[in-house]
């Protein structure tokens, strides 16, 4: 799972649209990094997640458009640039899949894995909240009530 979330994200720095502008990892950096992409591949699968610029990840993805939705992350150096394209450096894995990245407009691009990218692909528009939030930095949530002397029941962990 945390590969096929890994090609998803990594994609999400590739494209194959011939009308598509090519982006260079750096363009890509700057259009991605820090920003909240949903984004639907050529299997069905589906999420949303943001790129970080030291190549961590955290996210979602629902495997073929069915089942629950899980939360993934993936730690900082997982996608990195290796010559004129990202590629995705997952723990286990015994190939190092590299992605183009293509532009398709001002929200969007289409991430490919390289020489495969006619079927292996995702497609991911840029969202500016999740579930109603603001797109702008929240204060910290206050600090959680101290469960010090409550019994199970009242928080929660008995039935």
């Amino acid at each position: 799972m945390i590969a096929r979330f890994a090609i998803a994200v990594v994609a999400l720095l590739a494209a194959g649209s011939a009308s598509a502008e090519t982006m260079t990892p750096d363009t890509a950096r700057r259009f991605v990094s820090g920003k909240l992409f949903s984004y639907t591949c050529f299997d069905g699968s589906r999420g949303a997640g943001r790129i970080f610029a030291d190549g961590s990840v955290v996210g979602t993805i629902q495997i073929r458009g069915s089942g629950p939705m899980k939360s993934v992350w993936l730690p900082a150096g997982t996608l990195r640039v290796k010559g004129d394209t990202y590629c995705a450096s997952l723990p286990g894995s015994v190939i190092e899949p590299c992605f183009n990245l293509d532009r398709t407009d001002d929200r969007s691009f289409r991430g490919s894995v390289t020489g495969l990218g006619f079927f292996m692909y995702c497609d991911f528009t840029r969202r500016m909240s999740v579930a109603g939030m603001s797109a702008r930095r929240l204060s910290p949530a206050p600090a959680p009530p101290k469960l010090e002397g409550m019994t199970a029941d009242a928080i929660g962990g008995a039935h």
